[in-house]
């Protein structure tokens, strides 16, 4: 039996790519007791209760932000798990609007954090993104200091806190694909910021389904980063292969030209799992004993200090036919 069977949900958050697919998977392969989808946005909780009606039992919809404390606190009444999605996420608004995407990001989390401890729940994963490793935008910055804050719970609270951390989701909306198909059906044109850039590749399914293992897998304080494919931009573009061709606009401000999940300079213990990585947490909890519990439970080995993972590593780059398949199979673009 699955950790999720006859358990109450809980997802922040939850109207958003990862939320909806989250919430397909779960009902399709899973038997929760209940799922409660918490998010401020009513219009896409409404269009999201019509689509799946005939699960109106086990669905809840609950509005709300994750600036209230009291509300969430409200929302966690008998939830058993808590998936932490919500967050502001636009690169460029956040630079305009810095104190607005504090706000949600990370007093945010320290609420969820918060509205957790004060409640039944046992087990809760933040999802984070590559964009908190070496920062270099305050979207990133925020999500650093939200892991930070849900990492650092477990020291004073016995429930279970965790970090997943991935990069670019494929057929998520706002990512790569679907801007560059915007593009081309506005302009029959791509604008590429960097023939260079990299990216790692995990599909919406596959970010739900690590997420669930991960649940299932958590002791508490870890970062869960998978090993993902990685393609390379202009491979894409020249599969989009747009009738006006492209142009290299120059790298945005905050931009990276490779993804990074796994820095050099960081210190803290790495586990090698076979399939995804774990970093130990890099407060009090990573005594050796504790280390033993994440290799026992995950059956990883040790990894050697100055270990880098980012998307510029070719060994698992996609050939230019696997991801051919990739967008006709999301995108039905042939």
């Amino acid at each position: 039996m699955s950790l999720l069977d006859k358990k109450t949900i809980l997802i922040t958050g939850g109207t958003g790519s990862f939320g909806k697919k989250f919430i397909e998977i779960v009902l399709k392969k899973y038997k929760p007791k209940k799922i409660i989808i918490f998010s401020r946005d009513e219009l896409k909780q409404y269009l999201m209760k019509s689509q799946l009606k005939k699960f109106g039992k086990i669905l809840r919809y609950f509005l709300g932000d994750v600036r209230d404390l009291d509300r969430l606190r409200l929302a966690m009444q008998d939830v058993d798990l808590v998936i932490h999605a919500a967050a502001l996420k636009h690169v460029d608004s956040g630079e305009y609007n810095p104190f607005e995407v504090i706000k949600t990001n990370v007093v945010g989390t320290q609420n969820v954090v918060d509205a957790i401890v004060d409640s039944k729940v046992e087990n809760a994963i933040f999802l984070s993104t590559d964009k908190a490793v070496s920062p270099i935008n305050l979207y990133g910055a925020s999500k650093l200091a939200a892991e930070k804050l849900f990492i650092a719970a477990n020291n004073f609270s016995k429930k279970k806190f965790s970090v997943v951390k991935y990069g670019n989701v494929f057929n998520s909306r706002g990512s790569v694909v679907p801007t560059f198909i915007e593009q081309i059906k506005k302009r029959n044109k791509l604008f590429l910021t960097n023939k260079k850039m990299t990216r790692f590749n995990i599909s919406l399914e596959e970010g739900v389904n690590f997420v669930i293992m991960c649940l299932n897998k958590m002791i508490g304080g870890e970062t869960f980063i998978p090993i993902m494919d990685t393609i390379e931009i202009i491979d894409l573009i020249k599969i989009l292969n747009p009738k006006q061709g492209f142009e290299e606009i120059g790298i945005k401000p905050g931009e990276k030209i490779h993804e990074e999940l796994i820095s050099a300079s960081d210190n803290s213990v790495k586990i090698n799992c076979g399939k995804y990585f774990i970093i130990c947490p890099s407060t009090s909890l990573s005594k050796d004993s504790v280390v033993k519990k994440y290799l026992k439970k995950n059956r990883g080995k040790i990894i050697k200090n100055n270990f880098s993972y980012n998307s510029s590593d070719t060994k698992k780059r996609l050939k230019s036919s696997e991801i051919k398949k990739l967008v006709i199979k999301n995108y039905q673009i042939k």
